[in-house]
């Protein structure tokens, strides 16, 4: 019974920093890369990350 417990608590551990990683990396690419103003650093830098990451923006 103990192991079936401790398996559980690696699976869970190794879920949540992959989870927030893919969420953190989407909310860069897709939310900060489609800002449309001129002036925006924040989209001018995720532009370029994707640019450099040969992800399709234009």
């Amino acid at each position: 019974m103990k192991t079936l417990a401790a398996s559980t608590a690696i699976s869970t551990s190794k879920f949540l920093p992959g989870f927030s990683a893919i969420v953190l990396g989407l909310t860069v690419v897709l939310g900060l890369g489609f800002l449309q103003d001129a002036n925006n650093y924040l989209h001018n830098a995720a532009h370029d990350g994707r640019h450099s990451a040969a992800f399709p923006c234009h």
